[in-house]
């Protein structure tokens, strides 16, 4: 997924075996729905040798996920941004919420799986203690614009700082570049993850608007220029830098 992956798992009680299986778990997601790899199952879907009944089943689970999406969002997420099968707008945050559920089934109450940013956190960081998320800066390079303080939630944001613009405005058919980077916070990640990117898409005004309306989520959103702009509960989560 072109990203570094880490667990920080608190407390005793999950075995070694656990860990193991969560990041093997994320290198299969890597192997099976990578659009780099040639011959990967969403490559080879994308080019027409498999059918979606061919595939695993969390293949066709994925592919649920990204109609409802772009159902959601009226075309913004999208499942072919750049022409082809690519839904690693939803994979990441997917992938890491599955693997922080292997470990909640262990008997884990209190960890993060964090997937280049985006964030599962479970539990606390220690008694009384909320998990604090910093979120980078895009357009201020190892600066943080807001940290996030939260339990059983999700953090994740979607931008220009890493990868440039990345983003594709399905509807235009271009990069969006109405923002610098948006992040949303809720309860579960895949779908906090997919928010996120089709907000992006969308630009500050119908970007918010549409996070407003949606239940249990906040987002916050970054201009080009450095100025913020948040949903109108975004800082019961935390605070801005």
């Amino acid at each position: 997924m072109g990203t570094v992956f880490s667990l920080d798992v608190r407390g005793a009680g999950v075995p070694a075996h656990v860990l193991d299986a969560a990041i093997e778990w994320l290198h299969w997601v890597d192997r099976t729905f990578s659009t780099y790899q040639p011959d990967s199952v969403v490559s080879r879907l994308s080019r027409g040798e498999l059918t979606a009944d061919e595939c695993p089943a969390e293949v066709r689970e994925v592919l649920g996920l990204v109609r409802a999406a772009s159902a959601a969002s009226d075309g913004y997420f999208s499942e072919a941004p750049h022409g082809f099968l690519d839904p690693t707008g939803i994979v990441k945050g997917w992938a890491v919420e599955r693997a922080s559920d292997l470990l909640v089934a262990a008997g884990s109450t209190s960890h993060v799986v964090n997937g280049g940013g985006d964030v599962q956190v479970v539990g606390e960081a220690a008694a009384g203690r909320p998990w604090r998320v910093g979120v980078a800066h895009p357009v201020r390079p190892r600066q943080l614009v807001a940290v996030v303080s939260a339990h059983d939630a999700a953090v994740a944001t979607s931008g220009t700082a890493e990868r440039g613009r990345h983003i594709v405005d399905p509807l235009r058919g271009v990069p969006a570049d109405g923002l610098a980077s948006v992040t949303v916070v809720g309860p579960r990640l895949a779908w906090v993850d997919a928010v996120a990117t089709a907000a992006f898409a969308m630009g500050l005004e119908r970007g918010l608007a549409w996070v407003e309306r949606l239940p249990d989520l906040e987002a916050l959103a970054v201009t080009p220029n450095g100025r913020t702009h948040h949903t109108s509960g975004f800082l019961q989560w935390g605070a801005l830098t």
